[in-house]
C-alpha cells in the first residue's frame, strides 16, 4: 500500500495539486489558502486562514483580495506578482517574507503566491512560524 505525504507549504507543484483537492482537504492543512480568480475574487478560503487571521468565510469569500479583503497585500511584492505574471503569460511560485498588519497586531509570516496560466485559480498561502 502507498501513502500518499502531506501536502506541506513548500510541496512541489502546489498550484495543480490545490485545485485537485475537496474543501474538506483545504481545511485539513496546517497553513492559510486563499484561492481567487482572475478578477481576483476570493473563492477558496480555509479553516486554518480564518481562524489565524480571524475572518470569517461569510467575511471573505466572494469579495476582491486584495482591495477588500487584504489591502494590505495590494502593493508590489503581493498583488503586483500576480498582474505581472499574467500579462506575461508566466507562472507564478515565489514565496517572500512578509509582515501582515490589518486589523492585527504585525505578525511575520512566509507568503507563497501561485499562479500558473490558463488556470481558473491562483493562491496566497500563508505560513505562520510558531
Amino acid at each position: 500500500m502507498t501513502t500518499l505525504n502531506p501536502l506541506t507549504f513548500n510541496a512541489p507543484e502546489m498550484a495543480a495539486r490545490l485545485a485537485a483537492l475537496s474543501p474538506a482537504e483545504l481545511d485539513g492543512l496546517d497553513f492559510g489558502v486563499i484561492g481567487f480568480d482572475a478578477e481576483t475574487i476570493v473563492t477558496q478560503y480555509n479553516v486554518y486562514e480564518a481562524e489565524a487571521a480571524g475572518l470569517s468565510p461569510e467575511r471573505v469569500m466572494g469579495h476582491p483580495l486584495f482591495t477588500v479583503v487584504a489591502p494590505c497585500m495590494n502593493n508590489f511584492l503581493v498583488a503586483q506578482r500576480f498582474e505581472d505574471a499574467e500579462a506575461n503569460a508566466e507562472p507564478l511560485d515565489a514565496t517572500i517574507d512578509y509582515v501582515l498588519t490589518l486589523r492585527m497586531r504585525p505578525i511575520k509570516v512566509a507568503l507563497r503566491l501561485l499562479a500558473e496560466p490558463g488556470h481558473t485559480f491562483r493562491y496566497v498561502l500563508v505560513y505562520r512560524p510558531s
